[in-house]
């Protein structure tokens, strides 16, 4: 079991499977390729999503959050912000007031989409198989 990320876009479709060398099943580090494509597309940005390996119900690690702040502050924009466990989703996003300050929920299926339905049952089974993409 290692964390995956995908970057979806506005239209709810991935455009970037992270799963980069390094990833465990405690974390997935940054890379400049990552980096890249959050840039280049911004302006089409939905927001990011990665898999904590495990069941229950997943939250954010102190690293998650600011991350979360990190990316946002360099793209000069909020995103939405998912983690998924073997079973559950939640969906996250910047409340403030302060920097940190993101409030979550649990997001029920069916989702509302076949496409985030779809990029959900892959970003778990790329967690689960350690396979690439």
């Amino acid at each position: 079991m290692m964390e995956v990320a995908v970057v979806i876009n506005k239209q709810g479709e991935p455009i970037h499977w992270h799963l980069p060398p390094g990833r465990s099943s405690g974390s997935i580090p940054d890379s400049r390729d990552l980096w890249d494509v959050l840039w280049e597309n911004r302006h089409n940005l939905a927001g990011i999503a990665h898999s904590h390996p495990g069941g229950g119900l997943p939250g954010p690690s102190m690293t998650d959050l600011t991350t979360f702040a990190a990316c946002e502050s360099g793209l000069g924009h909020r995103l939405n912000w998912w983690i998924t466990s073997s079973e559950r989703l939640i969906e996250l996003d910047w409340k403030g007031p302060e920097r940190l300050d993101y409030v979550g929920w649990e997001v029920r299926f069916p989702l509302d989409t076949r496409m985030t339905t779809l990029w959900v049952e892959e970003l778990r089974r790329l967690t689960y198989n350690n396979t690439e993409r």
